[in-house]
């Protein structure tokens, strides 16, 4: 019986090398350009560097001065200023705690003597003038504002306390609260709501958030916004229930929903 074969028919073997050794040239002939190209990169960049290296040379200088100066006035200058300004501030602290266990004119004089210092020691008023931008210096603008809101000294507590910058859980609050006092107590209950309210969302614990509320609650009732003051008085029933102003919180709550 005769075979028969087609014409043209190669094997499927010498096709299979074929198109290995054509992708084999094209992978040769992709790296070979790859590596063309990072020569010329390369040839381009030494070339920048040449023409720029007294730039480039006196910009790391200038870097390295800075990083150097930084160094040096963090020790040299502002770690003994600071160490320095807390030390003076010992000195009307003393005097402050003492106002705070006393009363009436003894009161108002520790005070006095907190904010003005004597006997060549700086007080209150001096430290946050002379140590402005230390930690001790920003601390004394708070002492400072609270020891004239204890002396019905308004306007000055407000100025200081409003220099005063914390994120401490405590303090931060206290500061904004204290301003609220301030303005409620020459009759600008606008001002103390937005102090309030700011106390209030300074920070989250179960000390300041609740008083401050509690305060927002009660001078929006003053103003006539009673929505507002029933929102105050809810949030400390929902998550202050158990402390001083949650207790008795649902006869406010009811003052401000049967006022509306």
């Amino acid at each position: 019986m005769a075979t028969y074969k087609k014409r043209g028919y190669k094997p499927k073997k010498e096709k299979v090398v074929k198109e290995v050794e054509e992708t084999f040239d094209e992978g040769q002939s992709t790296t070979a350009e790859v590596f063309n190209n990072l020569d010329e990169a390369v040839n381009k960049s030494e070339e920048w560097i040449e023409k720029n290296n007294k730039p480039l040379f006196y910009g790391l200088v200038a870097i390295a001065v800075i990083i150097l100066g930084y160094l040096a006035y963090t020790k040299y200058v502002a770690e003994p200023t600071e160490r320095q300004a807390s030390n003076e501030l010992a000195y009307p602290r003393n005097f402050f705690d003492q106002a705070g266990t006393s009363a009436g004119v003894a009161a108002d004089s520790l005070y006095n003597l907190g904010l003005e210092g004597g006997d060549g020691k700086y007080g209150f008023v001096d430290i946050a003038e002379s140590f402005s931008g230390t930690k001790a210096g920003n601390l004394a603008n708070y002492y400072a504002g609270i020891s004239y809101l204890k002396m019905k000294k308004y306007s000055e507590a407000i100025e200081y306390l409003s220099n005063f910058e914390s994120d401490d859980e405590i303090l931060g609050p206290t500061a904004l609260g204290a301003i609220g006092d301030a303005f409620a107590d020459i009759n600008q209950s606008k001002e103390a709501l937005e102090f309030y309210e700011k106390a209030a969302n300074k920070t989250n614990n179960e000390f300041t958030t609740p008083l401050f509320l509690f305060k927002a609650g009660q001078t929006a009732m003053e103003l006539k916004e009673y929505s507002k003051a029933e929102s105050f008085f809810t949030k400390i029933k929902d998550q202050y229930s158990k402390t001083d102003q949650g207790r008795d919180i649902e006869k406010y709550i009811n003052s401000a929903k049967y006022a509306q």
